[in-house]
This record gives structure tokens, sequence and C-alpha cells, in this order.
């Protein structure tokens, strides 16, 4: 197994590469072998957070005659249902986990508080934090940068339906050009829309780098925490 060059990560899992192929809900099987490459991860020494997505379930941007607040707060309980998707099959793999939200269901989890996810993560716990900010109007790429942010991750590992960052959006133009290495500041100002602006703001001002590559092959969390660029590293 080779060795982690980072000892605390924040994972951002996009709801898509949980859905498997069918690109809707959760394909079992996507999610076990997501699952199983965590456990080998943590099995390297590495802390690991996750912030969770609910596109495979929900998209704010669906909603055409719905206040975007309602359409964000279903998003938000959308990653709920993923997290505890996550919660159970990491358990089921033998791993103590933690389901925080950042809105209160009692019945489901703890509320997201930074101390204790900190004191999870030290326990050797895998932190899952669902329900976004908990607030309309932000994206889980910016509750990934906020909670990253807050816990002190080294790196933020985002695996996505995508392999990296492109100039253009590489379904639409066939020549869209890849980046081995972006900064922030320019996929602001290139408005390149891989992760929000809000996002990308606070990963900047925060000096933490991102890591995003695609999913598809859940071997490639393995290789990120390795130090492997294997999609596009944002500084």
């Amino acid at each position: 197994m080779p060795k982690a060059k980072y000892k605390r990560v924040l994972l951002k899992l996009s709801g898509e590469a949980i859905s498997g192929n069918k690109g809707f809900g959760i394909d079992s099987e996507t999610l076990g072998n997501v699952c199983d490459v965590i456990k080998r991860v943590t099995e390297m020494g590495v802390e690991i957070a996750i912030v969770v997505g609910g596109g495979n379930f929900w998209r704010g941007r669906q909603a055409k005659d719905m206040e975007r607040v309602t359409a964000d707060y279903m998003g938000m309980l959308a990653t709920v249902m993923n997290g505890q998707a996550l919660q159970d099959a990491l358990e089921y793999r033998g791993l103590d986990t933690r389901l925080q939200l950042a809105f209160e269901i009692k019945q489901i989890g703890e509320p997201y508080i930074r101390r204790k996810a900190i004191r999870h993560l030290e326990m050797g716990r895998i932190v899952i934090m669902a329900g976004g900010t908990g607030n309309p109007f932000f994206s889980t790429d910016t509750c990934a940068a906020l909670r990253a942010s807050e816990i002190d991750a080294e790196i933020i590992l985002a695996g996505k339906a995508i392999d990296g960052v492109y100039d253009d959006d590489p379904k639409i133009n066939p020549n869209a050009k890849k980046f081995s290495e972006i900064k922030y500041s320019d996929i602001i100002e290139k408005n390149l829309k891989v992760i929000d602006s809000s996002a990308a703001s606070i990963c900047m001002d925060n000096n933490i780098p991102m890591m995003l590559f695609a999913l598809d092959n859940p071997e490639n969390i393995i290789k990120a925490v390795a130090g492997e660029n294997i999609g596009t590293m944002i500084n």
C-alpha cells in the first residue's frame, strides 16, 4: 500500500459519483466500492472527513416554478440521505463513523460542532458532514471548503463525475483542454463552473489545495492521498 502524503483530508463526494451508471439514486455496488477504498485509506493512518452532495436525488436548478430557498433546502435533505447511506456502508465494513448535520434532525445525526468533529477525527472516526452549510444559496462545494478550513484539513479531495478542470465543457466541446494544475484565481476569473466561486474564494483565502479527480475508479482516492496528480491540482 502506498504511503499517505496527508494526515487529515476532507473527501468531497458528489452525489452523481455514487449513483453509478444509473445517474440517479444510489448504486449499492458503486457505494460499496467507494467505501472499500475509504477503509483502506484509514488503514494508511489518514483522518477522513466527508462532505457529500445530493445531485443524485435533487438539484435546485431543476425547480422551474419553485422558490430558490425551498429548492436549496430540498437539496440539503438529499445530502442527508446520501450521508446516511455512506454511514451505513462504512459501518458495515467495521468503521467507526459519526454523521454530523448542519441542521438538527436528532433521530439521524448529531449537530455539526467543530470541536467535536476534530475530536472524532483524532479518535480515528470518519466524520460525515451532511446538510451542506445549513443555508440556502451555498453549494456543497462551498460547504467542503468551509469545513476543510474549520477542521484544518491539509487538502480537499474532490471526487466528481468529471476527471479534472477543463477550459470548456468537455461534454459539449471535444477539444476542451484539461488543466493538470490551475489557480483558484484563474477559476474565478475564467468563470469555470467545475466548482463555484464561493468555494474557490474560501480555499484561496485559507491556502487549502484541492485535488479534483474522477471517482469512476475509486482507487483514485488512494492515489490522491498518496500525492499523485490524477486529475487537476487547484492551488
